[in-house]
């Protein structure tokens, strides 16, 4: 499994610094050529008879199988192994192939019983063994929570599952290559190593945010043991990369793909999952949006979305790459340009980052540090003016805060229809670019001049994502 890193993301700490080129030698296309080799030898199956590499030299690479992983990743399809493609192939990541070599049972294999065993083999020094077992069990529960499978731990003897923490070769053609890159791996349902997950002992296994959480890696891999291969869907939990938003769950791709193999959970409520945004999808609507150092960036239950300047396609990942500590489900967000803050809410508490960093003392209370009644439970959009001034959305009313005073202005609330004529009586995000303020009210978003009062342009909240239909 694998760990997106921070770089993609947001160039962020690039922003107002300036981009360093750095030169690229002769010796970074040797690297990387050989990290694309690697790459597409261990999960696209391509072939390697030694001398790949330097045949490339002449005929160029395998085009094919990059633009095969291109498109699995959801990245521009160039079939060249351009800086976006290489980053996501130098992250931490599942040990199983993408696409299906020989270690994988040809025929979408399945257990032919529902009650299966499984047996931890041996212990990771990293963690007590009591949290293992947890972690282990958890992990199992995760999918027999969805669907009819049950599973019982055995101490001795085979079990249909075997779980082991090894390190490098560990004899079963699926070596593992020290800290980072590839994590654990396991084999589809079947005899003799059939089910069984190996964990690299390469790597630290925690019980927290630091890499690399062993609960949420056994949920990945123990998808593979009961059948399910990788999904492209990045919020699912079967994605390939390691990413760790401090909630493991299934999301629907996940519960649709274990229910088609096995059949719905017995459970008389049927269990759901969450949904990854789809960007282009014209029914979206957002739950906070705000500027972050010139770049504009959305938010919709655990995820992120932006576009920028860097990279044509809408870049989607969990809020908790960039800031762990951050609930999701936000319900708003704006920035203080003049303190390079930005400042999310949820509930009557918020939290205020700078970059990547968040900031000391942090949740606070909005009624303490902002002088909001108790009556206001939550926030539902915040936004800020070049003057100083910003302005929360509660319900069908409007406050005005002084940033500099750090206090609410007389004469607020004021009805949002009186204070901002035309754009309704409830907000649910809202943002400020190049002094016209953009609001949205489920899939509407409105161009405001605030000078004027005046609405300039209806739009569909995701008019930035340059969809061609919507």
């Amino acid at each position: 499994m694998a760990r997106m890193s921070n770089l993609p993301l947001f160039l962020l700490l690039l922003w107002g610094v300036g981009s360093q080129g750095f030169p690229v030698t002769l010796e970074t296309q040797e690297q990387d050529m050989e990290t694309v080799q690697k790459y597409l030898e261990n999960y696209y199956n391509l072939n390697n008879d030694g001398d790949q590499i330097e045949r490339q030299r002449k005929n160029g690479l395998p085009v094919e199988k990059l633009k095969q992983m291109q498109e699995f990743f959801g990245l521009k399809v160039t079939g060249k192994p351009d800086a976006e493609t290489l980053k996501v192939m130098k992250q931490p990541r599942c040990g199983v192939p993408d696409v299906a070599r020989f270690v994988l049972t040809e025929g979408h294999p399945r257990w032919e019983t529902t009650h299966l065993t499984y047996r931890i083999e041996n212990y990771t020094p990293d963690l007590p063994r009591s949290e293992v077992d947890n972690a282990i069990q958890k992990a199992f529960q995760l999918w027999s929570n969805v669907s009819p499978l049950k599973f019982t731990k055995v101490f001795e003897g085979q079990a249909d599952i075997m779980i082991s923490f090894v390190r490098g070769d560990h004899r079963d053609n699926s070596p593992f290559d020290g800290p980072g890159g590839n994590l654990a791996h396991a084999f589809q349902p079947g005899p003799h190593i059939g089910g069984d997950a190996h964990f690299d002992e390469d790597e630290t296994w925690t019980n927290n945010f630091r890499d690399y959480n062993l609960y949420r890696v056994a949920a990945h891999e123990l998808g593979h043991s009961l059948g399910l291969s990788h999904s492209t869907d990045i919020g699912a939990l079967m994605y390939p990369n390691y990413i760790f938003s401090g909630d493991v769950q299934l999301s629907q791709d996940d519960i649709n793909g274990i229910q088609t193999i096995y059949g719905a959970s017995s459970n008389p409520q049927q269990p759901i999952g969450p949904q990854t945004p789809q960007v282009c999808d014209s029914k979206l609507t957002f739950d906070a949006v705000t500027t972050i150092r010139g770049e504009v960036m959305f938010f919709k239950d655990r995820f992120y979305m932006r576009v920028n300047s860097f990279y044509p396609e809408v870049e989607l990942n969990f809020i908790s790459v960039f800031w762990p500590r951050l609930p999701n489900e936000l319900q708003a967000a704006y920035e203080v340009v003049d303190r390079d803050e930005i400042r999310f809410f949820k509930g009557s508490k918020y939290w205020a980052v700078q970059g990547q960093n968040m900031l000391r003392g942090y949740p606070k209370d909005i009624h303490a540090s902002f002088g909001f009644p108790k009556t206001v439970k939550n926030i539902d959009a915040a936004v800020s003016e070049e003057s100083g001034k910003t302005y929360f959305f509660v319900a069908n009313k409007c406050w005005r805060y002084d940033e500099y005073k750090r206090s609410m202005d007389a004469g607020y609330p004021k009805m949002i229809a009186q204070e901002f004529p035309g754009i309704g009586n409830k907000v649910d995000a809202v943002f400020n670019k190049d002094g016209f303020f953009y609001f949205f009210h489920g899939t509407r978003q409105y161009k405001f001049d605030p000078k004027t009062k005046r609405i300039l342009t209806l739009l569909k909240a995701n008019s930035w994502f340059n969809c061609r239909k919507n």
